[in-house]
């Protein structure tokens, strides 16, 4: 093997691991290699194992690691009861609303539980434990094919039931939140999905605690339509909420020591 080769790999490898996706274009006009000679480079990489393949690009295998919802629940637990807290406020006796997988829309579940004339549509497994003995709201699953480590339904089946459906109001979970490219997750079934969502919800917030904000821990973006509403917490920096502002986005920040969540039980 030609010892550029060798060069050439080792540096995309390394292009991987710090900027995440990288398209086969750029790798070609980086390298002054044809696009073919990339995708061979790339698909060495998978076959050895030191990468993943990604649409148009690629991402190194321990550049980020899906962590299971199980192992989310524990944390910025405070923040995220706040958050639930407030979008418990939002929503109105009478309305349908869509509850995306995840722990913070756990959380909201939990906050809506005792609720009447009230319809909760959900993909996750999470929501459906919280309203499980919620006598007065009305729950709905969009089914599809689950995805054990969200614990949500992802897939064409779970599409297609949402295609049917309109809401009053969206409440939608994220890895990862950025002003440029939207919602970030691990899995393109998951951004796909969550795009429909906010097509289909005549309000769409986002809640998720300061950490997730300006992060892309994965390389799946969900564009969002321009009226969407951030929620985050009262860690988040003024740095981190100027690109959402700036890019006409409504932002809400919660203090968790304002906060009064309804308590589990």
């Amino acid at each position: 093997m030609p010892r550029g080769a060798l060069q050439r790999r080792a540096a995309i490898l390394r292009l991987a691991g710090t900027s995440g996706l990288t398209s086969v274009e750029e790798l070609s006009r980086t390298f002054g290699v044809t696009a073919s000679t990339i995708r061979r480079d790339l698909a060495r990489l998978e076959s050895a194992g030191q990468l993943a393949r990604t649409y148009g690009g690629a991402m190194a295998l321990d550049a980020h690691h899906e962590t299971s919802l199980r192992q989310r629940s524990g944390q910025a637990f405070e923040a995220k009861r706040a958050l639930a807290a407030w979008a418990a406020d939002q929503v109105a006796a009478g309305e349908t609303v869509l509850l995306d997988a995840g722990t913070t829309t756990g959380a909201l579940a939990r906050e809506l539980s005792d609720r009447r004339e009230l319809t909760v549509v959900t993909t996750g497994l999470t929501v459906l434990q919280e309203l499980v003995n919620a006598s007065g709201v009305r729950v709905e699953c969009l089914g599809g094919t689950l995805r054990h480590l969200s614990q949500g339904f992802v897939g064409s089946l779970t599409e297609a039931a949402l295609e049917r459906r309109t809401f009053d109001r969206a409440f939608l979970g994220a890895d990862g939140v950025t002003a440029e490219h939207g919602i970030c997750e691990a899995d393109l079934d998951q951004t796909r999905l969550k795009e429909l969502m906010a097509q289909r919800a005549e309000h769409v917030y986002v809640l998720v605690h300061a950490a997730k904000l300006g992060h892309r821990p994965f390389h799946a973006h969900a564009p969002l339509r321009d009226d969407w509403t951030l929620v985050t917490d009262s860690e988040a920096t003024p740095d981190q909420l100027a690109p959402f502002r700036e890019r006409g986005v409504e932002v809400v920040v919660v203090d968790p020591a304002k906060a009064t969540p309804r308590e589990a039980g």
